[in-house]
């Protein structure tokens, strides 16, 4: 999913920004007299540096399947809901349609504005539809950016990372070596966890 996608490349940004940091903001203040290139140096010695294919990322993640599975069966879910009650209110305007020369003015005009009013009450109840599964969607993202920033902390922590990077087509970075890819650590990483967090849900 396209929205998908935007959140966990914002998830990988501020990661780095977080580790990057975390690192730093413990180190002591320059002296005064130091010049910004020397202290541009020092800071470019020290960062370490990995990236991760968000594509491979988001296909391969089992909480990531979860969601795309969730939201697939919500969605129709909602739109079964919404299309029972669209028919119903188009059954009723075939049956206005068939009967309405054989009813006076007044029933006519009445039968008319009431259904007018269930038109109306229909958009209305496919925009709260709509309004529930962006919710739904906000909420599983907001769970799937703690998930992944939680684990990528984890993993820079463990491994002295200061900047993981997301390295897809079209993204800002033109060149990787290979030997600073971590993707599939971190998928193995974050679907240990959800798995261990699977099972142990299950057997409570």
């Amino acid at each position: 999913m396209k929205n998908l996608s935007l959140v966990l490349n914002i998830i990988l940004i501020v990661a780095v920004a977080y580790l990057f940091i975390d690192k730093f903001s413990g180190s002591e203040e320059a002296e005064e007299n130091t010049s910004t290139e020397q202290k541009d140096d020092k800071i470019y010695q020290n960062v370490a540096i990995a990236y991760v294919h968000s594509d491979s990322l988001l296909a391969k993640y089992d909480f990531m399947q979860e969601i795309e599975s969730e939201l697939g069966e919500l969605s129709q879910k909602y739109e079964k809901e919404y299309q029972n009650r669209a028919q119903g209110l188009q059954n009723e305007i075939n049956d206005f349609q068939r009967t309405a020369q054989n009813l006076t003015v007044a029933q006519g005009k009445a039968l008319e504005e009431n259904l007018m009013k269930k038109q109306q009450n229909l958009r209305v109840y496919q925009e709260d539809l709509s309004m529930k599964l962006r919710q739904k969607e906000a909420e599983l993202n907001n769970e799937l950016y703690k998930t992944i920033s939680d684990y990528l902390k984890e993993y820079g922590d463990d491994n002295n990372l200061q900047l993981v990077l997301t390295y897809s087509r079209g993204s800002d970075v033109l060149y990787a070596n290979d030997g600073l890819e971590i993707t599939n650590e971190v998928i193995a990483g974050l679907n240990k966890a959800y798995n261990e967090k699977e099972t142990s849900e299950v057997s409570e």
